[in-house]
């Protein structure tokens, strides 16, 4: 076997059938229809084109803004409308490290044979260079300093190094891009180096009108039992309030959507076609809060909003 083919042997057996084939879709309005129709999602055109142009460009996108506006949801879609395949998702801590994302090597197998391909495991950002798909690094402000440099050199020349084996794996094809996501307001993280962000496109996220939102609700809850826009509107006059409340946890759009869900969930086991006022209260407490610090603010304000 080559020099590199049991690497790329591996990563096919590992990740392969994770990695699976999907339709490729690169033009952004037809991206647009395919996001809603297939993805449930609401994309503007405009971040769609934006996206593709910087993937163009081999630019990776930091999608930034707060919690439960589809940043991650959304980026997933793009980088798997871009490259026709699924893409990894790295969920980002303190201790994430070059060898959880590019490789390690098998300790009790290194001991008997050293630092050799045969050793060596890829882990996915190396296996999605390889396989050409995209790769979503999620919360990049909650990583270290020395994994966001890491990536500094893969961005900058599409390309991984694994000193150990001196191999030098290069991006061979368009598939492979990086969209980054963060919520620049969460407490547990990290600041992005001016070195970072020079390198990126950085694409700003924010809470959806109560139109786009209302879109979303009905695209994503379930038929029956019914919800009539007004009780959709209490929802969202509900959601609103907390955003601009004294709360730490503003809830986002998925939020929303899981209430009128719960909502729909207790009308249906109490045999009603149509979700009333009282299955939003009785959904919308325990839902919302996220501490006991705030249970009495959010009683109390959805009772003023459903009186």
């Amino acid at each position: 076997m080559s020099e590199g083919d049991l690497i790329e042997k591996k990563v096919h057996e590992i990740y392969g059938n994770l990695i699976t084939r999907s339709r490729m879709v690169r033009d952004p309005s037809v991206a647009v229809k395919v996001l809603e129709h297939e993805y449930k999602l609401v994309v503007s055109e405009e971040l769609v084109r934006l996206v593709y142009a910087s993937f163009l460009n081999g630019k990776p996108v930091l999608f930034e803004g707060p919690p439960g506006t589809g940043k991650t949801e959304i980026g997933q879609a793009l980088l798997e409308l871009w490259s026709g395949k699924k893409s990894f998702i790295l969920p980002c801590s303190e201790n994430y490290d070059e060898y959880k994302v590019i490789g390690d090597f098998h300790p009790l197998m290194a001991m008997k044979m050293g630092f050799t391909e045969e050793s060596f495991t890829p882990r996915p950002l190396l296996a999605a260079m390889i396989l050409d798909t995209g790769v979503l690094v999620d919360e990049i402000r909650r990583s270290n300093d020395e994994f966001q440099n890491m990536l500094l050199d893969i961005i900058d020349k599409r390309r991984v190094v694994v000193p150990e084996l001196k191999r030098l794996f290069l991006s061979k094809g368009t598939g492979f891009q990086i969209i980054f996501t963060s919520n620049p307001d969460d407490v547990a993280q990290n600041e992005l180096s001016d070195a970072f962000l020079r390198r990126v496109v950085r694409l700003k996220f924010t809470y959806p009108d109560r139109d786009t939102e209302t879109k979303i609700i009905r695209l994503r809850s379930s038929r029956k039992p019914s919800i009539s826009n007004d009780m959709i509107k209490v929802i969202l006059n509900v959601i609103d309030r907390l955003r601009n409340s004294s709360i730490l946890h503003k809830p986002g759009t998925d939020e929303a959507v899981t209430w009128t869900k719960m909502a729909q969930a207790i009308a249906e086991l109490e045999g009603y076609e149509e979700v009333k006022l009282r299955h939003i209260k009785e959904t919308g407490i325990s839902l919302l809060s996220k501490r006991s610090d705030d249970e009495e603010i959010i009683e109390k304000l959805i009772n003023d909003v459903l009186v």
